[in-house]
């Protein structure tokens, strides 16, 4: 163990699990359903981003090592704008991860099997070889079954053994589906505007005990809760002075 509280990164790959075959043939319809309506949709939304005073800088968004974390109903919007970064996610190893992860492979992430409830150790380890590979990796940090907008500590511990930095984010849809599930998963409406608003960096030192650690959790959670109220009561003046639109061009596909 380093002094972090973490094993050494193990030339282990997290893998996904097996599935019987009918499971593989619903997994294939379903990512490739989730892949073009988010292919299909995501071009036709007005993006803006909006970043706290000690933020991370805007243009460089999604780039080194930097551990992002957002609720799991952002998932469809987040999936589209992060697209082709190499980013690595967590997702769990149940079927509702994997179709997740088939789905963001798609776009140009790197799925890291594992979650709070199972597999959170390999999957953490493999979270840390991103980060050391210079990429960015992010937590649906509610996820896998909730409870909602409760964020779990995994980003933390991440931040310590690594000393990359937290950014939090959420983005906010004026017009979207909003399904009944546990996550209230949002699936935004063909030319709705979204505004990502993220979060000042959070920096855990590598020698922080077990009482700071619980003070950066609360941080975390209050700062994606700060970013999630901000971005909802801003996202319809998306378009304005204050919230110019994204150029499609400056995340091309």
């Amino acid at each position: 163990m380093t002094a972090a509280g973490t094993p050494p990164v193990s030339d282990d790959v997290v893998e996904a699990r097996a599935f019987t075959l009918r499971e593989r043939l619903q997994l294939w319809l379903i990512s490739w359903a989730g892949f073009l309506a988010i292919r299909l949709i995501g071009p036709t939304l007005r993006i803006s981003i909006s970043v706290e005073e000690g933020g991370p800088d805007a243009a460089s968004l999604g780039t080194g090592s930097v551990i992002h974390s957002f609720w799991h109903r952002c998932v469809f919007p987040a999936v589209y704008l992060w697209r082709n970064l190499r980013i690595g996610v967590m997702t769990s190893q149940s079927f509702d991860g994997e179709y997740i992860a088939q789905i963001i492979q798609k776009f140009g992430f790197t799925p890291v099997r594992g979650s709070s409830t199972r597999g959170g150790a390999r999957a953490l380890l493999g979270m840390r070889r991103v980060l050391e590979q210079g990429n960015t990796v992010a937590f649906t940090i509610d996820g896998p079954r909730g409870p909602v907008f409760v964020a779990k500590p995994g980003p933390v511990y991440l931040g310590r053994a690594t000393g990359a930095p937290l950014a939090m984010f959420y983005i906010a849809v004026d017009k979207a589906w909003v399904l009944n599930t546990w996550d209230r998963f949002m699936i935004p409406k063909p030319f709705s505007k979204a505004l990502m608003r993220v979060a000042k960096l959070i920096e855990v030192p590598s020698d922080a005990n077990d009482m700071q650690m619980e003070q950066f959790h609360r941080e975390l959670q209050m700062s994606l809760e700060r970013v999630q109220k901000y971005a909802e009561a801003n996202v319809g003046k998306v378009g304005d002075a204050e919230f110019p639109v994204l150029k499609e061009s400056s995340f091309e596909y």
